[in-house]
C-alpha cells in the first residue's frame, strides 16, 4: 500500500487542480455573460447628449447623440476579422457645434481601397462611448495605428480623450462601412476552457485508476 501512496496523492492532487480550474472557468463564464448582457443593455438604451464630463467607469458603452462635422484629420487603425473584412478604422477628429472636439470611429475603409474624399459636412451622429483595451508595441508607425490608445490618439488628433463608435448618422462617409459596437466580437471562450479542464480531469482519473489497478495486479502475480 505504501508504494501506491505517492501515485495516489499525485493522482488525486492532479484531479483536484483540474476540477478547480474547470469550476473557475465556469465562474468566469458567468462573469463574462454578465458583462456582455450589460453592454447589450447600454447599447440598446435611447441616446443622450454627449455628457460634458465623461467617466470611463460609468459611461463605457453609453449611447450618445451629437451634432457636428469631421475636420478631415484622421487616424487609421488596422483591424482584421471584422464583419466588413480587413481594413482600417477611420477615426476622425469630430468638432461639435459647440466647439468641442472628440474622436469618432466612422467605420472601416477596406484594405487597398481607392482613396476618396472624407465627409466633412455637418451631420447628426449616434454612437457609443468606448474605451478600447487594445495593446500593441509600437502603437503606430506613421499614420497607421495598431492599438486604440484613447489618450495617445486624442493627443495626435488634438481632441478630448473621448472616443465614440458611430452606429447611425444623418449622412455617411461614402468610403466607409460603419461598424457599430457589437457584442458578437467580444471573446467568450470560457465554456470551451471549462470543458477542456473537466475532460483532462477525467483523463487524469482514468490514468491514475489504470496505474493503481495494474500495480496491484503485478503485486498479486
Amino acid at each position: 500500500m505504501r508504494t501506491l501512496l505517492f501515485p495516489l496523492v499525485i493522482g488525486l492532487g492532479g484531479i483536484a487542480v483540474l476540477l478547480w480550474l474547470g469550476f473557475w472557468q465556469v465562474e468566469r463564464l458567468a462573469w463574462k455573460e454578465g458583462v456582455i448582457s450589460d453592454i447589450q443593455d447600454r447599447v440598446a438604451q435611447d441616446p443622450v447628449p454627449l455628457p460634458e464630463i465623461v467617466d470611463p467607469a460609468s459611461d463605457n458603452y453609453l449611447t450618445v447623440i451629437m451634432q457636428g462635422a469631421a475636420t478631415g484629420a484622421e487616424i487609421r487603425f488596422l483591424d482584421s476579422g471584422t464583419a466588413a473584412g480587413t481594413g482600417h478604422h477611420i477615426i476622425s477628429a469630430f468638432e461639435l457645434t459647440d466647439g468641442r472636439r472628440v474622436m469618432l470611429d466612422q467605420g472601416l475603409l477596406p484594405l487597398y481601397a481607392e482613396e476618396g474624399e472624407a465627409l466633412t459636412d455637418e451631420v447628426t451622429v449616434q454612437g457609443n462611448l468606448v474605451w478600447p483595451d487594445d495593446t500593441a508595441d509600437p502603437l503606430n508607425v506613421g499614420d497607421e495605428w495598431y492599438a486604440r490608445d484613447v489618450d495617445a490618439m486624442a493627443q495626435a488628433l488634438e481632441t478630448e480623450p473621448v472616443f465614440v463608435v458611430l452606429s447611425a448618422a444623418t449622412a455617411y462617409d461614402a468610403r466607409l462601412t460603419p461598424l457599430p459596437v457589437d457584442t458578437r466580437n467580444i471573446k467568450n471562450d470560457h465554456l470551451e476552457y471549462a470543458i477542456t479542464w473537466f475532460l483532462l480531469a477525467v483523463v487524469w482519473l482514468s490514468m491514475t485508476t489504470f496505474y493503481i489497478v495494474r500495480s496491484r495486479r503485478q503485486k498479486v502475480a
